[in-house]
């Protein structure tokens, strides 16, 4: 069975349009608590805007399309993200079909991205924007390696959407087309897709998507870069040689950590097939090669340039995805017989499916056993049901994005805010005619009483916005799934609004 559905990336594509389904449904069987990034998208699903903070709002872009759609559900955050893993995949062995020119070796190729615990693990458990910069990125290997090979206006099409795509998906994505080009010059043959007219075809499409963001990105560039800055410096180590050398070993930690688990899969299935097969290579490999080496030093630059003593390995995230196709192109280049290492990494992609899965569930139902909470164990649903008994809010103002999210999902039909955003164009806190329900985080603790305090930097807020809280209380509810005593906590308080 298992070699019927590595036969083509058709067959391929079946076997994990079941694993994303299977994924769906068990989001949706765990609590409807949300993580960070979905509570992120589910508060600014309600809004249509060129920028919403950090990140570039590609992912943001689709989320609203969904919910204007369908309305707000927890299906309606699951099901699209899923979709674009699906679709990752697809395109990663479309893209190792075209250099690998081997169907099975391709639907190989698009499964072993299950080796990657960013792509397979890290994406499906919380992250939103690093789903689409790996969905750009897959789509970018393919337009990338289809004009390689047969140059057509399809493919420099693909180039530009992926490119327009990836840019506004993570601005990490910028290095992807320049590398790819790097990659390139030493090819006589390849080089020429440069000078290609069709070139300004992909130029074109990518700036039509960029441009709304770049607009509103050149008023708002410090604010759009701080967040990164901040993670990037974390660490506070005075500048010179120390820092250097531990950006520079943070680096090196981040690149083992991601390659790790593909290089241990492959060696331990392919075995001295693997090994051997590095003294051996062909134009692809080669390009593959220098696309990395290339990705890998803008990256080193960045962290000696930035002072950064912290690399986080999703950064490599569009620079490595490669890495299967490329491990796959270097034993074929070998002229190896790679049947019996084939038949060994088949059953491997079921097992991490299944460890996948099982890790995302545990970590839900089981944090009352190992002590450690994750969001979705936050009993949301129970705050909402307390907080609104004696009455029903016609406006919700939350203290930040995950509390605003959660609100969101338990109130779909109730406009949310909080204190520092709508941004101007949006309607003020006071045009709600009736009760206003404010929330905000409390402590990890059993004593819900010191969040019956308001934070200061929110009733400053609210003041401002003409808005006095008449009645305070808090809330201390256990965890789901949680042991004796586990609580989170809320702060909450009614006021009314409007004329």
């Amino acid at each position: 069975m298992l070699k019927r559905a590595t036969r083509t990336i058709g067959t391929a594509s079946l076997l994990l349009a079941a694993y994303f389904a299977i994924n769906i449904v068990l989001r949706i069987a765990l609590p409807h608590s949300l993580e960070l990034d979905e509570a992120e998208q589910s508060f600014f699903s309600q809004y249509l805007l060129a920028g919403y903070g950090p990140q570039p709002p590609f992912y943001n872009w689709m989320q609203y399309a969904v919910v204007s759609v369908t309305g707000m559900s927890m299906g309606a955050l699951i099901v699209p993200k899923n979709i674009l893993l699906f679709l990752c995949y697809l395109f990663y062995g479309l893209a190792g079909r075209e250099a690998l020119k081997d169907q099975t070796l391709a639907a190989v190729g698009m499964l072993a991205l299950i080796t990657l615990p960013q792509v397979s693990y890290m994406a499906q458990q919380d992250l939103t924007h690093t789903t689409a910069l790996l969905f750009a990125s897959s789509l970018f290997l393919y337009g990338f390696f289809r004009t390689l090979d047969r140059p057509d206006i399809g493919g420099y099409f693909l180039l530009g959407l992926a490119t327009g795509i990836g840019l506004i998906s993570k601005y990490n994505f910028a290095l992807m087309p320049v590398v790819a080009v790097i990659a390139i010059l030493p090819d006589a043959e390849w080089r020429r897709r440069v000078l290609d007219w069709r070139l300004l075809i992909a130029i074109a499409i990518a700036l039509v998507i960029v441009l709304p963001h770049a607009i509103w990105l050149r008023s708002n560039l410090a604010f759009a870069s701080s967040d990164t800055l901040v993670k990037m410096a974390a660490g506070n180590e005075p500048a010179g040689i120390v820092r250097i050398g531990k950006g520079l070993l943070a680096f090196l930690v981040a690149i083992i950590a991601f390659a790790a688990l593909p290089v241990a899969v492959f060696a331990a299935t392919f075995r001295r097939d693997f090994f051997r097969a590095f003294s051996s290579g062909n134009r692809w490999t080669g390009m593959m090669e220098r696309m990395m080496l290339a990705s890998l030093a803008g990256i080193a630059l960045i962290v000696l340039f930035t002072g950064s003593t912290m690399v986080r390995e999703r950064w490599l995230d569009p620079f490595l995805l490669v890495l299967p196709i490329y491990f796959l192109a270097k034993m074929q280049a070998a002229g190896l017989d790679l049947s019996a290492g084939l038949r060994r990494f088949r059953p491997v992609v079921p097992v991490l499916m299944a460890c996948v899965l099982i890790a995302l569930g545990f970590r839900v139902v089981g944090a009352g056993l190992i002590g450690t909470y994750s969001r979705p164990n936050v009993p949301m649903a129970g705050f909402a049901r307390e907080m609104t008994r004696q009455a029903q809010p016609a406006l919700i103002i939350a203290s930040d994005t995950y509390i605003g999210g959660n609100m969101r999902l338990q109130f779909p039909d109730v406009p949310v805010v909080i204190p520092d955003f709508p941004v101007a164009g949006i309607p003020a806190y006071a045009s709600a005619d009736g009760p206003v329900l404010i929330a905000w985080r409390g402590k990890k603790t059993t004593a819900a009483d010191a969040d019956a305090v308001m934070p200061e930097r929110f009733s400053s807020a609210l003041a401002a916005a003409g808005i006095a809280s008449e009645a305070i209380g808090s809330l201390s509810l256990p965890y789901y799934f949680g042991r004796q005593g586990d609580n989170f906590s809320l702060g909450y308080a009614w006021a009314r609004a409007g004329n």
